[in-house]
């Protein structure tokens, strides 16, 4: 009885040991420097918004949080790295939307997204301007879809790029309005804007940030947005959702992600100061004038996001006929 006593103690205190662990990891985190990998060309918003952050959580760890701009391959190069990496919290992964798309897009990755990350956080999201030329005879979005049912080749709509969110979110809206639209796809966001303004296509989802001198002028008309709650700034602007397209949702996101793997406690420690970093002036003050929307989620609130939004988008994708690259 002694014997199996003493062995019980044992068992009880090494399975004590083994789940109090990661809480104390957790606690203890960080002990050196950390390094934010953004898989995207230094300068832009996303590296701009992760230079923020990283500058907020070297206050708050007494650590340096390091940011390694590493774009290429549409986020593959610098997302691989994150995924071979410890699942010990000293390398994160910022990215966005191309996270979720490239399952589908791409016929091959070099890792499984939902097996070589784990969610942490979305920081910040951002619906999308469903916008028309003037020059369209049309003042909301039940007339939109009414005009293309009765002139089935008069709309063209612009995206920035083949599979990306403005593309995504134009399909998107074909299939739930059930009308036709023909993609113009372009390298960026301007000459996008260009041809829209100049008529040679009618229609596209922009984000706030590129159309909103465009609204004021009276270049552009919007119609929604793709958000199922109105935005702060264009109360006066229904969502689609409202307007006819029940639970119509798009996004653009910010997210963080560490290596598959990585404790419960650690992903909860890093959530909590990511955000008290959101909640800073300065950081509060910038996602307000990009026209993002400050979100923090939790961990678990993130991964169901992100595995929904996969589901989403493969479905989409194979709809409209996207070919895998």
């Amino acid at each position: 009885m002694s014997n199996f006593f003493h062995r019980s103690i044992f068992l009880l205190f090494t399975a004590i040991a083994i789940f109090s662990a990661p809480i104390a990891q957790a606690q203890k985190f960080p002990e050196k420097p950390v390094k934010l990998v953004v898989p995207f060309a230094a300068g832009g918003g996303t590296d701009i918004l992760a230079r923020m952050i990283a500058q907020k959580l070297s206050e708050q760890w007494g650590q340096n949080v390091l940011v390694d701009n590493r774009p290429g391959a549409g986020t593959i190069t610098g997302s691989e790295i994150v995924a071979r990496s410890p699942a010990d919290g000293y390398t994160l992964l910022f990215t966005a939307n191309p996270h979720t798309s490239n399952p589908a897009l791409l016929a091959k990755l070099p890792y499984d997204t939902s097996r070589d990350f784990t969610a942490v956080s979305m920081l910040v999201s951002a619906p999308m301007m469903l916008v028309v030329n003037p020059a369209v005879p049309v003042q909301t979005v039940q007339q939109l879809i009414g005009y293309a049912k009765t002139n089935p080749d008069a709309l063209n709509y612009a995206s920035s790029g083949n599979g990306g969110p403005q593309h995504l979110a134009g399909e998107l809206f074909k299939f739930s309005a059930d009308i036709n639209m023909v993609h113009a796809p372009y390298k960026g966001t301007a000459p996008a804007l260009i041809d829209l303004l100049g008529n040679q296509v009618q229609v596209s989802f922009t984000s706030l940030l590129a159309s909103e001198p465009y609204l004021k002028s009276g270049k552009l008309k919007a119609l929604g947005v793709t958000s199922l709650k109105r935005i702060n700034g264009h109360p006066d602007i229904p969502t689609l959702s409202e307007s006819g397209l029940p639970k119509f949702e798009y996004l653009t996101w910010y997210g963080v992600f560490a290596p598959g793997g990585t404790s419960r406690a650690l992903l909860n420690r890093i959530q909590e100061d990511i955000l008290k970093a959101l909640g800073s002036p300065d950081i509060k003050n910038r996602i307000a004038s990009d026209g993002l929307q400050s979100v923090g989620s939790k961990p678990d609130e993130f991964e169901s996001f992100i595995r929904n939004e996969i589901e989403t988008v493969k479905k989409l994708v194979a709809k409209a006929g996207i070919k895998p690259g």
